[in-house]
């Protein structure tokens, strides 16, 4: 049949008075009860199955079926549960296959707000599903329930359908009142109709009499504005709200704020709802845009808050006050939705176009455009923000989940909130559609695919954060930020205890606690001995000390990483005492040839001799830990003021995985001539004895001295080979100058983890003739990377951590990166060898902290 033909709806007279129901109709009915939908529906059943019909009936809904069991129809069960994402494919799925000329029956839509507790998202359901139907010229009745849902989530089906009637009835009478009729018209089509289920009579309503009749019934259906306007997401709490002001137990509406609001993980529900108190649950959704799920970031850092404050109330009096907001998860499937990029969304989940398409979909996320409510939202935050910079972050619904750290795989994005009102809106909303975007990363793909989560709904909330800190000058940081761990995976100095906890501190902000960036050194503590070291001369710590500062420079509205040099003089006396230390002996030095200047380094010193500050993080991380029952790792900055009085904001908190070695390994003793690499104290990583196949080795010297703009190209090719071997089940090693995972190309190779996901073995190369310099960054996104994924760790330095180290072995192996890439240019710096044959093994003991790898 061809497109918009005439069917017949069982109903002739109303076939005469519509101009018919047409191939490709979507027909929604507003009803106060199903079984006024069943008036229309049973006839267009009959109707269809004595015209032969392909009948679909589709059944999610908890309500009495309403289609009996009958062979002339096909029943599909689709479970309905919160994941949008897959119910919506699940459907689109079924009607692919089913093909042309369908017809269908869906089970009430009104029930999909009951599951996803938001009108929001049955709208946006019907918004994708009814084009997807026009398209195959079906035709498929919808009923949605009266007085349950918001004008706003009726006009995004009402605008969407090509058919809406509202039906009315008292004991009388059935009333149909047609609000939509697409591309149809007569003198009296959108007058309100009387039906008459026995007769079949569909008349227009022209007597008086009558028409008041219906005016009476239409009027005791309507509800009041408030109640029109507001999502049943916000009916749900405003009730919460009065009977909790009222006095009444809301312990149930507490445990269904948590559930709807706050996170899916069985374990952080748990915790939540044994921490929160009502008011809690309130200030989360007074701070929020949109519906759904405040995202696993979001939630980690509230949870921790709350259990500060039931704990640990002297800490809790320090902790700095904070003032997020959040936009929920339904935002981004919205967003998706009203910009018309569900098609692509939806192809992309496929095997076929899960990284094929992944650009083209973040490129458009990056192009679309947020509805006029929506900025309407953003400018009030930017208003209350006043001109204080504030912070992007991702928030996924998987993220920071037991399990599932996604550590640096989606972006936060720092904005100066300077400017014009206009661009101020315009940084806020690229600010968003960047963090929307990097959810088609490649290296946010890897990691869900590699850990089986690539079919699951990744639903993206963003957490809003104000920039902790003060201005000096023109620029804006707090005194000092990091990361903290309840535990120690790995014990940097040897007397220490690792179930202490340790941070990785920086002066500024905390981005470089994180990275492995230019000139970043943070000074790592160990919090049961804070003021130790693992230098012993002033020259070594200051050598390996935080060179550079990342500010908000709010003349230039972006974020800057400075030197010292650049930022010392704004910082105030106090500050320079407590986070800087002079390196006497330089100083001596320069004296001695006549120079008096001062040699400063960052080394945050006055706060690691603090002993009631160190000692106040060391029990925060404990008492999160304890209640977690699991490692925790947390983000935080410090900010001190000039009468010593401190806060701190503890900015996210999430568990942490902690490799715990379950077989130990014997290291062989080999002849020296058979040795690659032995070293002691340098890895990190389980126990393993293993044959390599591969190893990927970049020559430092050449690497060095190629052209600063070439270097990203060697990265790029360490990934292209990472992704050439991958599935194949070859144990590769990867052998680098300096750092890996760097985004600065002259402190080793910068690579991202999805370019180095393959290998089992990662080895830094110190090359002191270039300047390289290995360094574990314990704390920073790619060594939680590497924990993740089991990769062992290992370095070659010029002291006696490395026994012996013999590179030379490898003349006389053939490079094959020429059968790989024979365009590549970069066969001078980068080796492929195939070890296989050369009897190349690998032992590691973590127990004794010995490496060897024989060849």
């Amino acid at each position: 049949m061809a497109a918009f033909d005439r069917i017949c709806s069982g109903i002739p007279e109303m076939d005469t008075a519509l101009d018919n129901i047409r191939l490709g109709d979507n027909v929604v009915w507003r009803v106060s009860e199903l079984s006024e939908f069943k008036l229309f529906m049973e006839p267009y059943l009959r109707q269809a199955i004595a015209d032969g019909r392909n009948i679909i009936y589709f059944r999610f809904a908890s309500h009495e079926p309403l289609v009996e069991d009958c062979p002339d129809v096909k029943t599909i069960e689709v479970p309905l549960s919160h994941r949008f994402e897959t119910f919506t494919v699940d459907i689109h799925n079924e009607i692919e296959k089913a093909g042309r000329d369908a017809f269908y029956i869906f089970d009430c839509l009104s029930e999909l707000q009951a599951m996803w507790a938001t009108d929001l998202m049955m709208g946006n359901f019907f918004r994708v599903t009814c084009p997807f139907l026009f398209i195959l010229d079906t035709v498929a009745f919808f009923p949605i329930i009266r007085g349950k849902h918001s004008v706003h989530a009726i006009n995004k089906i009402l605008n969407t359908t090509q058919l809406f009637f509202d039906v009315y009835s008292d004991k009388k009478n059935v009333y149909v009142r047609p609000e939509k009729v697409w591309n149809r018209n007569s003198d009296t089509m959108f007058l309100p109709h009387t039906y008459e289920p026995e007769t079949g009579h569909f008349r227009p309503i022209l007597d008086g009499v009558k028409s008041s009749r219906f005016y009476q019934v239409l009027g005791n259906a309507q509800r009041s504005a408030d109640e029109q306007f507001m999502d049943s997401w916000d009916r749900n709490f405003k009730k919460a709200k009065i009977l909790y002001d009222s006095g009444f137990d809301i312990s149930e509406q507490c445990s269904n704020m948590c559930n709807i609001m706050m996170t899916r993980d069985s374990k952080m529900r748990e915790m939540v709802k044994k921490h929160f108190k009502p008011e809690d649950y309130f200030s989360v959704r007074d701070h929020m845009i949109g519906t759904g799920m405040i995202g696993g970031k979001a939630c980690g850092m509230l949870l921790a808050r709350a259990i500060i404050r039931n704990n640990e109330p002297d800490i809790d009096e320090v902790l700095e006050p904070h003032d997020s907001f959040y936009v929920g998860s339904d935002v981004y499937y919205t967003y998706i939705v009203d910009n018309d990029f569900w098609d692509i969304r939806i192809r992309q989940r496929t095997e076929e176009g899960y990284f094929s398409l992944a650009d083209e979909f973040a490129q458009q996320l990056m192009n679309g455009r947020f509805s006029d409510e929506m900025r309407e939202q953003l400018n009030r935050i930017i208003e209350y923000y006043g001109q204080d910079p504030y912070i992007v972050r991702s928030s996924s619904i998987l993220e920071d989940g037991f399990g599932n750290a996604f550590a640096g795989k989606y972006e936060s994005v720092f904005c100066a909130n300077r400017g014009t009102p206009e661009e101020r809106l315009e940084e806020f909303e690229k600010a968003i559609k960047t963090v929307y975007a990097s959810t088609m990363s490649l290296s946010a793909l890897d990691y869900r695919k590699r850990r089986g989560l690539d079919k699951r709904d990744e639903q993206m909330s963003l957490l809003i954060q104000r920039v902790s800190g003060s201005y000096y000058g023109a620029y804006y940081m707090p005194c000092a930020a990091g990361v903290g761990y309840s535990y120690s995976p790995y014990s940097f100095l040897k007397s220490s205890d690792q179930s202490a906890g340790m941070l990785r501190l920086v002066m500024g902000l905390g981005t470089s606690a994180v990275d492995r960036t230019e000139g970043s050194y943070p000074r790592l503590v160990s919090l049961d001995m804070p003021e130790k070291t693992v230098y012993s001369s002033y020259a070594d710590r200051h050598r390996f000390s935080q060179g550079k500062v990342e500010v908000i420079n709010t003349s230039i509205h972006d974020m800057e990483r400075l030197p010292l040099r650049d930022i010392e003089p704004v910082i105030p006396e106090y500050l320079q005492n407590i986070l800087l230390e002079h390196d006497y002996d330089a100083e001596s030095r320069l004296r001695e040839i006549g120079r008096r200047v001062s040699s400063t380094f960052i080394s945050c010193k006055g706060l690691v001799s603090n002993k009631t500050l160190m000692s106040q993080m060391q029990r925060m991380l404990r008492c999160i830990q304890d209640e977690y029952d699991y490692p925790v790792d947390t983000e935080f900055t410090i900010n001190v003021s000039d009468s010593g009085e401190y806060s701190i904001d503890l900015l996210q908190c999430r568990p942490l995985q902690v490799l715990k070695d379950k077989t130990g390994v014997t290291v062989p003793d080999v002849p020296q001539e058979h040795i690659l690499l032995e070293s002691k104290g340098a890895s990190m990583g389980l126990s393993k004895a293993s044959k390599l196949d591969i190893i990927v080795y970049v020559d430092p010297v050449v690497y060095y001295n190629m052209p600063y703009a070439e270097k990203n190209s060697v990265a790029k090719m360490i990934g292209k080979i990472n992704w050439h071997y991958r599935n194949q089940g070859k144990h590769m090693m990867l052998m680098v100058p300096g750092r890996v995972g760097t985004s600065s190309p002259e402190l080793g190779v910068p690579t991202t983890f999805s370019d180095i996901s393959e290998f089992d073995v990662v080895c830094e190369m110190e090359e002191a003739r270039a300047g390289y310099n290995p360094e574990l960054s314990y704390g920073s996104h790619i060594f939680q990377d590497l924990v993740e994924a089991e990769i062992l760790y290992t370095a070659v330095f010029n002291n006696s951590k490395t026994l012996h180290f013999t590179p030379e072995k490898f003349r006389g192996l053939r490079n094959m990166l020429d059968d790989i890439d024979e365009n590549s240019g970069l066969d001078e710096v980068i080796k492929v060898y195939d070890v296989s044959r050369c009897k190349c093994e690998l032992y590691n003991d973590i127990k004794n902290e010995h490496l060897l790898i024989t060849i």
